[in-house]
């Protein structure tokens, strides 16, 4: 239970970094597309090679497949609606908001005006519920990784890596709302202390279920991943980086597989 807990604070140290970079600071936007594209090639080897593969062996391919397709569809839904409670006006030109409503890196950067969205908070909030959708599940697979003995180091990287921006985005979108430090900070420390627990849950109650309804959280976990892969990351990465976030991508993979055979 010890080293779940520090898994999860470790983890979870990412929201309170980045929230506090993301108050004080304004960042290129090449740089924030750099750090999205790295947790998504770290966040692919987690994925891949410590929740689909664990559900696929615990409970077989059924499971693993409903269980993924549950978590990206739980995932998209509630993406969208998010997305839709951070978009702009309609009056809103189409070229003043590009990419995911929700993560907003227009807000985090020093050579872009933030949208009407942010300026209005709803990005920061709706990415800040973003991250605890898919954070939730991530981090309850880590503990159950780490109830097993199995390790968990890919996932806590991936985890922690995914994290930071995320948590550097929304918080500078909330400060450019007006927001206070101290209530920025606040949030994103109650968001930290939630995923927290998520890990404890893992390797404490769940780690004694058997290993058939353990693969349903951990597909679902997946399935959650992929989505916001699909849906928020990657097109954001490309959008503001253009094809160099190739590289940073792979370098993301290749350190998550390095430390998921440690």
């Amino acid at each position: 239970m010890g080293q779940s807990l520090i898994f999860g604070v470790v983890a979870s140290s990412a929201l309170i970094i980045g929230a506090l970079i993301g108050i004080r600071f304004d960042l290129p936007k090449r740089l924030l597309a750099v750090l999205l594209s790295f947790a998504a090639g770290a966040l692919i080897t987690a994925l891949a090679f410590e929740l689909f593969e664990d559900a696929f062996e615990k409970g077989g391919i059924w499971r693993a497949a409903i269980g993924l397709f549950a978590g990206a569809l739980v995932f998209t839904v509630l993406s969208a609606l998010l997305n839709r409670a951070a978009q702009p006006g309609k009056g809103t030109p189409a070229d003043e908001h590009q990419g995911s409503a929700k993560l907003d890196t227009d807000a985090a950067a020093s050579d872009r005006s933030a949208t009407k969205a942010t300026t209005r908070g709803a990005a920061g909030l709706a990415l800040l519920a973003a991250v605890t959708l898919d954070g939730v599940p991530e981090n309850v697979a880590m503990g159950v990784s780490l109830g097993e003995g199995t390790g968990g180091l890919a996932l806590l990287a991936a985890i922690f890596v995914s994290n930071l921006p995320e948590a550097l985005v929304g918080a500078s979108s909330m400060r450019t709302q007006g927001m206070s430090r101290r209530k920025i900070l606040g949030l994103w420390s109650i968001c930290a202390v939630l995923l927290v627990g998520a890990v404890v849950v893992g390797a404490g109650p769940l780690a004694v279920v058997d290993e058939a309804t353990i693969s349903l959280p951990l597909a679902f976990a997946a399935g959650a991943v992929i989505a916001s892969l699909a849906d928020t990351l990657m097109p954001e990465a490309y959008e503001h980086g253009g094809p160099a976030v190739a590289m940073s991508t792979a370098a993301g993979f290749v350190l998550s597989f390095v430390l998921s055979l440690a």
